[in-house]
């Protein structure tokens, strides 16, 4: 495939899109050493230890935000090659930011593929995806839907992707709306790729409080058994992303 996804853009569009919490992380830091000035110098050991421990936790995920987006081939799509998907009528649904439309088009010269943006103002009030709207403007016809419809007929969908978007879906009741939606519109022998970080324990290591913002895997298989899917396959992209490939399980919608 085409090389079209800049080197370095995860990383610097994690710093572009979310540069208040480092922002943040700094006036802390900066504030920790002025209160050392006035402390006693038994607690200096404490307070210089606060400071190492955000520095180094900011600069971790850093790090590992750089691998992940920018050195491993997530957005190459390779991992799945020899998944069996069918790639002849696919969809791409977003949670407000797009980047991985022209790569799949690219990917997927053939196939006929359409674009959804779920993103609701009102309850996505992330200000990184407003600054991620507001530098990247929808892929071209892509069309705003609502979680409970797609504007699909039955069965008519052979490839759904859900990248790092559907974990926006706050709520329990809504995501498995969303989901029993995907079925009806999923072919009988259709996939869905779900592509998400989890809350586990590499997470919260790269993350800390961060991965409290990911669903955990036991809430993707309540969510998945609940709209009517089995996970065929699940995919370690990296010890820090997982794929599950779902079908529909039975071949009623």
């Amino acid at each position: 495939m085409e090389r079209i996804r800049k080197p370095l853009l995860g990383v610097i569009n994690i710093l572009r899109f979310n540069w208040h919490f480092y922002a943040l992380s700094f006036v802390l830091v900066f504030l920790i050493f002025f209160i050392t000035e006035l402390a006693v110098p038994f607690y200096h050991f404490f307070i210089f230890s606060v400071c190492i421990a955000i520095v180094a936790t900011t600069f971790i995920s850093l790090l590992i935000s750089f691998s992940i987006y920018d050195l491993s081939n997530l957005y190459t799509f390779d991992w799945l090659d020899d998944s069996g998907i069918q790639t002849n009528n696919i969809i791409n649904i977003n949670a407000g930011f797009d980047e991985t439309s022209a790569l799949l088009q690219s990917k997927y010269s053939t196939a006929n593929m359409q674009v959804f943006d779920f993103y609701d103002e009102g309850k996505h009030t992330e200000v990184s995806i407003k600054r991620a709207r507001a530098a990247y403007p929808p892929y071209k016809d892509t069309i705003h839907i609502d979680t409970s419809f797609l504007p699909l007929p039955d069965s008519s969908v052979s490839t759904a992707f859900l990248l790092l978007a559907a974990h926006e879906i706050r709520n329990d009741t809504e995501r498995i709306t969303f989901f029993k939606e995907l079925k009806r519109v999923m072919a009988v022998s259709g996939s869905i790729i779900v592509t998400e970080h989890l809350r586990d324990v590499a997470n919260f290591l790269a993350y800390t409080i961060g991965a409290f913002h990911f669903h955990s895997k036991s809430t993707w298989l309540k969510t998945f058994t609940a709209a009517g899917f089995i996970i065929t396959k699940e995919i370690k992209i990296t010890p820090f992303i997982t794929t599950f490939i779902l079908e529909k399980n039975g071949t009623t919608t």
